[in-house]
């Protein structure tokens, strides 16, 4: 939680000694409360004064790590209940069940089909976050543990109820540091022991948040650091409304036996509900969604909810304004121009890859805006559009002078006929699914 310069300078030195480089030490708490120093840079700062900021500005929700090194996944540490107040910053991961009814092979190909998982969205690497290993009922519980572990690119959680099953495998591959799932009313103690000496994250359930607030309290108490707070996603309403009390009580009331992170196990009796509900959970709170399907239809529009949920609503999505190369382009290839909203460039961009046509796409600077926005928010002109191509040196990667202007922009193409090089402005289709066909039957 942020501190006020006041909060902060209570608990600096107040000698005005100057080594911080700032007049005073109220000069210096302003800063550090705007971010803009650190409070190392007091020479003089006591270990007291140092502990108690530490403990004043401590993140009402803890942070919890799940796997290690390129294998790690964080979540935790939000600050806000909805996103506008300021952002929310770990994206929500999908953890994939593997079942323990499979056999080994079976398990292993689901393990690789999972580190294939990997899609490109906007500019970005999406991809499932966990293999969620099912234990319970495997006759070997560390041997499909240690496969998983051994063949997996992402972070694991061991899915299992008995003590005795979970404790071989967390024993097998704890320096994996796999999370835990799950402890409940009937195993907390047993569960609570074996997280806490192998020092695991653990999650925990209740059949109400009161059970709920107890066994995470209970898990503390036994040593456990890293917790999460476990739904059952049967009833959507209802845990929808638990995740929302129980994260506004740890940051709003700070309660700590409610601050940690959320994940939701998904409970459905079609893939396409389980896709809509943990899309749901998703975007209300929960920092993993537990799901069966594995098929490319039913994890993309998980992972594109969380994609547009966590992006940050005050800083505009952009790619940089410049002319980009789509294929191998020649002197003969057409140039396109667009705006540097990233859906936009990428929507543009894998279209004209679609239609197998190289092309020179002019990123013009609209501050984020998609095209009809930008043009509405006077964000884009002809005269922009001719400057920014001047810019780039479009006219010098191509013999000709045709220009292929968005359709939605029509009004552009006389000013940018009469005041550039550009003689031929050719008018493109209003929608970028169109471009394919479009280039196929007028670029030849």
């Amino acid at each position: 939680m942020a501190l006020t310069g006041m909060q902060i300078y209570k608990n600096l030195p107040k000698t005005n000694c100057k080594e911080c480089g700032f007049p005073t030490c109220m000069a210096f708490a302003m800063q550090v409360a705007a971010k803009q120093k650190a409070l190392t840079d007091c020479p003089h700062l006591s270990e007291e004064g140092e502990a108690a900021l530490a403990e004043a500005s401590a993140p009402p929700m803890k942070l919890v790590k799940i796997g290690t090194d390129d294998k790690k996944f964080e979540f935790g540490q939000e600050t806000v209940m909805f996103r506008h107040e300021e952002k929310f910053h770990r994206p929500a991961g999908i953890a994939v069940r593997i079942p323990s009814s499979l056999s080994n092979d079976e398990a292993e190909a689901m393990v690789d089909k999972i580190n294939r998982s990997v899609f490109e969205r906007v500019g970005n690497k999406l991809r499932v976050a966990f293999c969620a290993v099912e234990i319970e009922g495997c006759e070997d519980p560390a041997g499909r543990a240690r496969l998983a572990a051994d063949k997996s690119d992402i972070p694991l959680i061991l899915i299992g109820g008995s003590p005795g099953a979970m404790k071989e495998a967390v024993d097998s591959i704890k320096t994996e540091k796999p999370l835990v799932y799950k402890g409940n009313a009937s195993n907390i103690e047993a569960f609570a022991e074996i997280a806490s000496g192998a020092k695991l994250p653990l999650a925990v359930e209740g059949k109400d948040l009161e059970e709920l607030s107890e066994l995470s309290l209970k898990a503390k108490q036994k040593g456990v650091e890293e917790i999460v707070l476990s739904f059952d996603g049967k009833n959507i309403g209802e845990t929808i409304r638990f995740l929302t009390i129980a994260r506004r009580a740890a940051l709003k009331k700070r309660f700590g036996a409610f601050g940690y992170p959320a994940m939701v196990e998904i409970d459905s009796d079609s893939p396409e509900s389980e896709t809509v509900f943990a899309s749901i959970f998703a975007a209300k709170y929960a920092g993993i969604v537990l799901i069966n399907g594995l098929d490319p239809w039913e994890v993309l529009p998980i992972m594109t909810t969380v994609q547009d949920i966590f992006t940050d609503p005050q800083v505009p999505n952009t790619v940089e304004a410049k002319l980009y190369e789509i294929g191998s382009p020649g002197e003969n290839s057409p140039v396109l121009f667009t705006t540097n909203f990233s859906l936009t460039y990428f929507s543009v961009a894998g279209e004209v890859e679609r239609s197998k046509i190289p092309a020179y796409i002019s990123v013009v600077d609209t501050e984020g805006l998609g095209v009809l926005n930008a043009y509405a928010g006077d964000k884009i002109s002809a005269e922009k559009v001719v400057k920014t191509l001047q810019e780039q040196k479009a006219s010098e990667k191509v013999k000709h002078r045709k220009l292929i202007i968005p359709g939605l922009l029509p009004i552009f193409r006389a000013e940018i006929e009469d005041t550039s090089e550009w003689k031929e402005v050719i008018i493109g289709p209003e929608t970028a699914m169109k471009i394919p066909a479009f280039l196929s039957n007028t670029w030849k």
